[in-house]
């Protein structure tokens, strides 16, 4: 096919801030895992489909299958439907109240708009 270019499951992108590997990176409504360290506007390579351990808000319990949204203003990851939360993935395993960290599967589709 002519128009193909990639698969998609990972884009380089201007970093919009400092980052460092393995942060939740936010672009408008595209979302992705860093891959390596990268200093703001310096190419970055984001992951955008697949599962991986996120930072999270400690005061919540993730069930299996639970929608996860991202807080660009804090970089945690949550289930709350806040005004500004980008929706991002589900939880791909239980996690405790309070714990620092859950198992997202990113669902590697950008939504129509924030939430």
């Amino acid at each position: 096919m002519k128009t193909y270019i990639q698969p998609g499951e990972s884009l380089t992108i201007p970093a919009p801030a400092d980052t460092l590997s393995g942060a939740g990176v936010k672009a408008g409504v595209l979302f992705g895992v860093a891959q390596h360290d990268a200093l703001s506007s310096d190419d970055l390579s984001i992951a955008t489909v697949g599962v991986f351990e996120m930072a999270k808000t400690s005061a919540q319990a993730w069930t299996v299958g639970a929608a996860i949204y991202f807080i660009p203003a804090s970089g945690l990851c949550t289930t709350a439907t806040t005004t500004g939360n980008l929706l991002i993935g589900v939880a791909a395993a239980v996690a405790a109240n309070p714990s620092a960290t859950g198992i997202v599967r990113l669902n590697g589709a950008a939504p129509a708009a924030v939430t």
